[in-house]
């Protein structure tokens, strides 16, 4: 059994992890009240272009803009999946589930495949895995803003023009609540109505001067936001995520000081009433 020193210094081992958890909890709570904020005021702003782009797409069609040209499925297909995932760890299994996504992914569509990260742990997990990693992004902080992920979104559609890719996905942890946060992959290019906005009548806007030359200074604004939203959803994930992982570890860390408090008053116990019964034999002995 172990010593009292020995339980009193585990005993000031986990109240130390304690207090740095808590802190790490309280912080990931802060964050995540203005991530959260920022996520669901972009939301309406993503529905209102998908609503565009579909009443685009009942009077426009691939001709009218490289972005929105689909490549024959019987041709072999070059493929981008733009990853995101975080900087740090400590947020529970956030990036192992995407990144277990991003492998079924992979897996169950075998081609000519080059991966662009957002997160050094998304850009780990491709080197070990082999993945060929076209590009990289580190994070982009706690306040992601629209201009830090123009790069991105320049690179993607530029490439996909020139023909580099014939497809874009973007794979990121969507923010569904404090405790639900699940992996999902969006094709990005070529841009395709989504599928809740399908069916809107193609005269529900006017526009000046036409419509083509509208579509040409939309969609690259339209690919940038939905990169912008998914950066902003990843963000919210992942405070979440660290902020129920650190409460987590905050409560393991409370139950195994109960645990060693329990012990060592077992052993400060015993070790009392083996010196009394020390004493008395000792008396007996006189």
């Amino acid at each position: 059994m172990p010593s009292q020193r020995e339980i009193r210094r585990r005993i000031g081992s986990a109240k130390n992890i304690k207090q740095i958890t808590r802190a790490m909890q309280f912080v990931a709570a802060s964050k995540l009240r203005r991530a959260q904020d920022a996520t669901l005021a972009a939301r309406p702003y993503r529905e209102k272009l998908d609503e565009v782009i579909a009443d685009l797409a009942a009077v426009l069609g691939a001709d009218d803009h490289p972005l929105l040209s689909s490549r024959p499925l019987d041709q072999p297909h070059n493929r981008l999946v733009v990853i995101i995932t975080s900087d740090r760890g400590l947020a529970g299994a956030l990036n192992t589930n995407t990144i277990r996504f991003v492998a079924r992914e992979i897996t169950d569509h075998p081609g000519d495949l080059k991966t662009a990260t957002v997160g050094r742990k998304g850009r780990d997990a491709m080197r070990r895995s082999r993945v060929p990693i076209a590009a990289h992004f580190e994070g982009f902080g706690d306040r992601p803003s629209f201009a830090d992920t123009l790069p991105l979104a320049r690179l993607v559609t530029d490439d996909f023009v020139a023909g580099v890719y014939d497809r874009v996905d973007v794979v990121y942890s969507r923010f569904v609540s404090t405790l639900v946060q699940k992996p999902v992959i969006e094709q990005l290019l070529p841009v395709v109505p989504a599928e809740d906005t399908v069916g809107i009548p193609g005269n529900q806007f006017l526009f000046e001067p036409n419509p083509a030359q509208f579509l040409e200074a939309l969609l690259p604004r339209y690919v940038a936001t939905r990169i912008f939203q998914a950066v902003l959803e990843a963000k919210a994930s992942e405070e979440s995520s660290r902020m129920v992982a650190m409460k987590n570890a905050t409560e393991n860390a409370q139950e195994l000081i109960d645990d060693l408090t329990l012990s060592y008053n077992k052993v400060r116990q015993a070790n009392i009433t083996r010196e009394m019964v020390e004493i008395a034999s000792g008396a007996q002995a006189r």
